[in-house]
């Protein structure tokens, strides 16, 4: 793998931030909000659209389709097995974010295998999460994990290889990879996991980014990218946890391709522009 640059996100921030994709939001209750802001502030269109009424015809119109079980009920569950169907029928491309699964926590896992019928595009989740979809039993803390990214960076490409499919694993260092490439990002902040939502609202970025582009692979490593530079931006202003959410979202809102080609010439002053 090789690390992902400013450069490197420049022309797929570009085309998220001209199409404006439609990215049809089946998140938990916890970061709805949360989410919605950082769509909006990122330049994409977000919209969540959870009742099985209605959330398939909706899959079929949008640019793309999250989903996320970090609050699952059972008819929601069935909602999101409707919409990941109409995902595939259409093309549509999907992330899916497995918040939580694991030995302790049966319904949803179930639910996150029964969805994976249905080849989400990208699969985004953190260590212990990656590692349960790779067969290894993985004991989390909650929704997160502690173990070295480094060292997990295994899991990730074996299960985007047996799923056929892209897996970002989020950590300490965020690895990006459909199994024979992919990329790291380096940059970031402790703080950006002190805050609810912060890694859901990246699934829906990321969803937003496959949207605008057939690159899917570098289109989920920007995503990637602009979180963790927004979180390292803003780290350096704030003086606790509650400045640091506001200032996060004002920082991604603030990542222009402009900004980006500034920051690239900081990364490789030996390149000339």
């Amino acid at each position: 793998m090789v690390p992902f640059s400013a450069l490197n996100a420049i022309p797929y921030l570009m085309e998220y931030q001209e199409k404006s994709p439609l990215i049809h939001c089946m998140t938990n209750d916890v970061v709805q909000n949360f989410t919605a802001n950082l769509l909006l502030a990122t330049g994409g269109s977000p919209a969540m659209i959870p009742d099985i009424q209605e959330c398939a015809e909706f899959t079929e119109i949008a640019s793309s389709l999250l989903i996320n079980v970090g609050t699952l009920t059972q008819p929601r569950a069935e909602a999101m097995l409707h919409s990941a169907k109409q995902a595939m029928v259409t093309g549509t491309p999907w992330v899916l974010d497995p918040v939580g699964i694991g030995a302790a926590l049966y319904f949803r896992t179930k639910i996150v295998h029964e969805l994976l019928a249905y080849r989400p595009t990208v699969i985004r989740g953190n260590i212990a999460e990656i590692k349960v979809l790779a067969g290894v039993d993985a004991a989390a803390k909650g929704v997160d994990s502690h173990e070295s990214s480094r060292d997990a960076a295994q899991y990730a490409e074996a299960v985007a290889r047996a799923l056929k499919t892209i897996v970002v694993m989020t950590g300490e260092i965020d690895y990006i990879t459909d199994g024979s490439r992919g990329y790291t990002i380096s940059v970031g902040t402790p703080l950006l996991t002190r805050v609810t939502g912060t890694g859901c609202s990246l699934s829906a970025l990321v969803a937003g980014m496959i949207g605008a582009t057939v690159d899917t692979l570098e289109a989920a490593a920007t995503a990637c990218y602009l979180v963790a530079l927004a979180g390292e931006l803003a780290a350096e202003k704030v003086t606790g946890i509650g400045s640091f959410a506001v200032q996060y979202l004002d920082e991604i809102s603030n990542l222009s391709p402009e900004r980006l080609l500034e920051i690239a010439k900081k990364e490789a002053p030996e390149i000339q522009f």
